[in-house]
């Protein structure tokens, strides 16, 4: 039996036991094979195929130009490399927003195309039908609330969110509600660390923050960033654990010193 045999894969249910057990989850982006493949072998507990793939894969200034089917490649790719980690898919902006029947039929074809385990959406009480809709065909979903990217055009910037008692206050009951409908875990994005603790102890479902501090169940970051391959984004919650945009271009910088040298291929590198 191969050692991937062996593994057995986290699932939701996994996550609730390791909150139930206080044992914090890990999670991070991926969207393609290579890449998963190194994360899920590394140990990652969840991987999200974020729509983040707007800005890191495609280099768009928002998430909002891409597309289901965009975010179906991306997802299929990251499935293939997966052995262990639980898949979670983003819902793209314009494919859950107009109606529940849409949110559904966009989920179905996310689960059926891809074989992804989960999918996320955006949103608390406004999308509560789309989350049941989807919910009730029998496909998990993880919430996120706080800053939600793909509003940031009526947020108008990406700064820190619920800090006014009105906000914090829709949040929390936004959690409570999302748990209510089914979901089984949710992001909480850029908010206050006492709002997001605060959020945590009061429902039963796993909360995975990104920038919302360590009273919460797990986090979360873009792997390009904590790898330091996105080297200009450096929000306060964000820590590199390697600068590889210098090691890339330092190993490509001596990859063309050695062509232009004639010093690759040397013998040994030849047929």
């Amino acid at each position: 039996m191969s050692v991937h045999q062996q593994v057995k894969r986290v699932t939701t249910h996994t996550l609730q036991q390791m909150k139930r057990d206080n044992a914090p989850i890990s999670m991070l982006t991926a969207y393609d094979y290579t890449m998963t493949r190194l994360l899920d072998q590394a140990g990652i507990d969840v991987l999200l195929v974020g729509d983040s793939a707007s800005n890191v894969m495609a280099g768009h200034e928002t998430t909002l130009p891409i597309t289901l089917d965009h975010m179906i490649y991306h997802a299929s790719s990251v499935v293939r490399g997966a052995q262990r980690a639980l898949v979670v898919v983003d819902l793209p902006f314009g494919s859950y927003q107009a109606n529940s029947s849409e949110a559904l039929r966009s989920a179905i074809r996310i689960m059926k195309e891809t074989g992804a385990h989960a999918v996320k959406l955006e949103g608390g009480k406004e999308v509560a039908e789309s989350i049941s809709r989807i919910l009730s065909a029998g496909i998990p979903v993880m919430g996120h609330l706080g800053l939600t990217p793909q509003s940031i055009y009526k947020f108008g910037t990406y700064t820190v969110r619920a800090k006014e008692k009105e906000e914090a206050h829709k949040l929390q009951e936004d959690a409570v509600l999302l748990q209510e409908l089914g979901c089984f875990s949710v992001v909480l994005e850029k908010v206050p660390a006492s709002l997001a603790s605060k959020v945590a102890d009061s429902i039963e479902i796993p909360v995975i923050g990104i920038g919302a501090g360590a009273g919460v169940d797990g986090q979360v970051l873009v792997t390009h960033d904590m790898l330091g391959i996105n080297d200009g984004f450096r929000p306060r919650f964000l820590r590199k654990y390697l600068n590889l945009a210098e090691d890339i271009q330092a190993a490509v910088k001596q990859y063309i010193a050695d062509v232009q040298s004639r010093g690759f291929p040397n013998e040994r590198e030849q047929y």
